[in-house]
């Protein structure tokens, strides 16, 4: 039996092990605070803990800290700074595991936060029920799976008398779900690598890139007036309908979105990018012509298209004078223009396909299963802060996103046992192994 059957038929045997882990920290609510009115007991050092007893079975060094945003302060303006964010009881964590020999590096790397429960379960959001092959619960997919995935990796090859050459890096940090400063103190920590993996779910495929993501809010100024009632010319004090603004707004969107459809495009994302409305709020009174509009939107950039800051303040400006040029061709919005309001930026980045990381990642899948895809990701992971430091990095997990922050959120048992072993056979193809006998 060759060194990967032996790490398989572990991680086969041991199939319950893995399950149980993951069922495990599910079982820890561990909601990012953001998303509570009343945080109370921060859970997120309770998973901490948990992931800290497993990296003790391979020798592992636990450093833990919390992040503390006055020294972040440096990277004011940058992905993930946020000042207002308190880190009491909720600390990043990194385990090292030193290498024997010379091998390459690596960091295998996740999130122990998760977003709040909601509502519409069949189950206890954090039971962590298993049904029809499934595990069902808050954090299973997004990201406690990818979790369990790579603490279960290198304990199957510890397991089986094995030893990695390279240095290998465990590290789980906090806040992703509001905004990535844990990932931002992770680095600020010093941790860096040869190649690293983000075990967000993607469903088996290697995601090489995300893109940015821009909430805004566009507000349009009307002039109320009674709806059921003759209207002068808004010259003469007449209302203006704030609501009738709003459409001609998103009509001059979809011009916009058909341009973009030309340019922004990337042969590894399925769709391109674009500037959707997610939310409209107008209006006071059902006899009132709505005195101002609201339309939130969300627009996405590509790598390529980041700023200085590594941001996407370079596509800010271009939606900010497409909306000044949409306002010139309104006399009303000549001499009331539109305010945009900048809600969220949250970065991207790109690895290169023909890097030698990604093509041994895709080498290792194909080793486990019959294809290999590899495709971006539409949405934002915390991937940028490790390439704007110079560490090639993927998305790996099992999962599928798109039911990732649902109600009944599941995982398929058979996928999570899938990206463990993709996950041993990357490590042992970076880093190189050893018996632990030599």
């Amino acid at each position: 039996m060759n060194d990967i059957s032996q790490v398989f038929s572990w991680i086969d045997n041991h199939r319950e092990e893995v399950i149980d882990l993951l069922q495990r920290l599910v079982r820890v609510p561990s909601v990012n605070p953001w998303f509570l009115e009343e945080p109370g007991q921060r859970y997120e050092e309770q998973v901490q803990d948990l992931i800290a007893e497993e990296l003790r079975f391979f020798g592992a060094v636990i450093d833990r800290w919390q992040p503390d945003p006055q020294d972040l302060s440096k990277y004011q303006g940058k992905p993930g700074y946020y000042p207002d964010h308190k880190f009491n009881g909720r600390p990043n964590q990194a385990g090292l595991i030193r290498g024997v020999g010379k091998g390459k590096s690596i960091l295998l790397t996740g999130h122990v936060d998760v977003v709040k429960a909601g509502s519409d379960w069949s189950v206890d959001p954090f039971s962590a029920v298993r049904k029809d092959g499934k595990v069902i619960g808050r954090g299973v997919v997004d990201m406690k799976g990818g979790i369990t995935a790579m603490i279960s990796a290198i304990k199957a090859i510890y397991s089986v008398g094995f030893k990695n050459a390279g240095d290998i890096c465990i590290g789980t940090v906090v806040d992703e779900e509001a905004g990535g400063m844990g990932t931002l103190a992770f680095v600020d920590r010093g941790y860096r690598a040869d190649g690293c993996i983000l075990t967000e779910p993607t469903d088996l495929t290697i995601a090489p890139l995300c893109r940015g993501i821009l909430w805004g809010k566009l507000t349009i100024k009307g002039r109320s007036g009674h709806i059921e009632l003759p209207q002068s010319d808004w010259r003469n004090g007449g209302a203006v309908d704030a609501i009738r603004l709003s459409r001609y707004f998103l009509d001059q969107f979809d011009v916009l979105n058909a341009d973009w459809a030309n340019r922004k495009t990337h042969p590894l994302l399925p769709m391109p990018c674009q500037v959707y409305v997610a939310q409209l709020n107008a209006g006071d009174y059902p006899t009132t012509f709505a005195g101002q509009a609201e339309l939130v939107f969300n627009a996405q950039y590509l790598p390529a298209e980041r700023d200085h800051n590594f941001l996407g303040g370079k596509v800010k400006k271009e939606i900010e004078d497409f909306i000044t040029s949409v306002s010139q061709k309104d006399e009303w919005l000549i001499h009331n223009p539109p305010k945009v309001e900048w809600l969220i930026d949250a970065d991207c980045a790109e690895t290169p396909i023909n890097h030698p990381f990604v093509e041994t990642c895709k080498a290792s899948l194909l080793q486990v299963t019959d294809k290999a895809v590899i495709e971006g990701i539409g949405s934002h992971t915390d991937m940028g802060w490790f390439v704007n430091v110079g560490i090639p990095t993927i998305n790996f997990g099992p999962g599928k996103p798109s039911v990732a922050h649902q109600s009944d959120e599941s995982l398929n048992e058979e996928d999570l046992i899938i990206a463990t072993k993709v996950l041993a056979v990357i490590v042992m193809n970076w880093c190189g192994i050893t018996k632990l006998s030599q």
